[in-house]
């Protein structure tokens, strides 16, 4: 594994390598079959475009967001596209064997190999029942504080490398290295490089003392950014994967063809999220529903707030927003995820951002 697999290269007037996290967002009106085509337009899309890399992010139990199984959605992807990197923001480690982790994401590599990111978190993407029902386990927290066991384990089947004595030594996480050194193998030892996902210090710090790529949620946390920023890059220790810090930032940005229309879809963005912070997920709303609908107090509050943390307007606005956005974090790597009701907006968001930026053209 070398540090070129993870680092991009800036194109265009883009001041560091642009990425996209798709959530498979389900909108009102729509199926999740939908939602699936968009992806595979959206990642054509991005590919063609220079865009570095394309993450799916594990979720459970919301109607509004088709991601819950990150490998199957890759495997498909991968079968349409040829150079992007595809990945997972993230697999929430604490919900699954790392046995099935490992042999899921070697299966991935051997289908498109050099392509494919590990991008791992330790919360469970849900809520605490489900987490309980994915764990199989009464205690709705267990696994978060194993986490860096987990990892630990996950990295061994990874590389094939338990030590004598462990009980493990003789499980080989297939495809995987150990085809490689077997009788006749020609098998790649190659696997892919683990990220570790958060929205606070914890993996921050973790992240740097293993000397590992980092991607903070600044999309939905972003008074944690810099702060974690600074403790990675402060605690972090050169490895064999990185010689120095990278760390990439997710950013919620929607760009349309007017303003107005950039704040009528964030308002319907902000309503969906109230509605799931309150208990009540649902398909994503489309803008005309957030305009009938009667926020509380605290609902516009809360509005105002979520709204203030997404990059949007017309184009140039967008490109100045997360130019601004770059240079205030440092991130090494701005990953976009653009939230509408319709897959044809999402499309016209890239394309928008592609274009304010120069972002080379081909045929998708």
């Amino acid at each position: 594994m070398t540090a070129d697999e993870i680092r991009g290269t800036a194109l265009g007037t883009a001041p560091v390598p642009l990425s996209v996290l798709d959530l498979v967002t389900v909108g009102a009106g729509s199926t999740a079959t939908d939602a699936l085509r968009t992806s595979v337009e959206l990642s054509r899309f991005t590919e063609a475009r220079g865009f570095h890399r394309y993450w799916v992010a594990e979720h459970h139990s919301m109607p509004g967001v088709a991601s819950s199984s990150p490998a199957v959605i890759l495997a498909h992807l991968a079968a349409h596209t040829d150079r992007i990197r595809l990945g997972s923001g993230g697999v929430m480690l604490p919900n699954h064997a790392p046995l099935v982790i490992a042999e899921q994401f070697g299966t991935l590599e051997a289908m498109a190999p050099g392509r494919i990111d590990l991008g791992l978190g330790r919360a469970p993407g849900t809520d605490g029942a489900t987490a309980a029902a994915l764990r199989r386990t009464d205690t709705l927290n267990e696994g978060a504080d194993d986490f860096p066991q987990q990892l630990a384990e996950l990295t061994r089947f990874l590389d094939d490398d338990f030590p004598d004595g462990h009980p493990y030594r003789r499980i080989h996480a297939i495809p995987g290295p150990i085809q490689a050194t077997t009788p006749g193998g020609v098998q790649s030892p190659h696997r892919p490089p683990v990220w570790l996902l958060g929205s606070s210090g914890f993996s921050a710090r973790l992240a740097a003392v293993l000397g590992l790529p980092f991607a903070f949620a600044h999309h939905f946390s972003a008074q944690n950014t810099v702060p974690a920023l600074d403790l990675y890059r402060e605690s972090f220790r050169p490895s064999e994967v990185l010689d120095e810090p990278y760390a990439l930032i997710g950013v919620s940005a929607l760009a349309a063809d007017d303003e107005r229309e950039a704040r009528r879809q964030v308002r319907a963005t902000a309503l969906n999220m109230v509605r799931l912070r309150t208990g009540r997920p649902g398909l994503f709303p489309d803008p005309a529903e957030a305009e009938k609908h009667e926020f509380t107090p605290y609902e516009e509050e809360f509005v105002q707030s979520w709204a203030g943390n997404i990059v949007h307007g017309t184009a140039e606005e967008v490109r100045d927003g997360l130019d601004a956005l770059q240079k205030r974090t440092g991130a090494d790597e701005l990953m976009l995820t653009s939230h509408a009701h319709r897959g044809e907006l999402r499309l016209r968001s890239y394309e928008l951002i592609a274009d304010a930026y120069g972002l080379p053209t081909a045929e998708v």
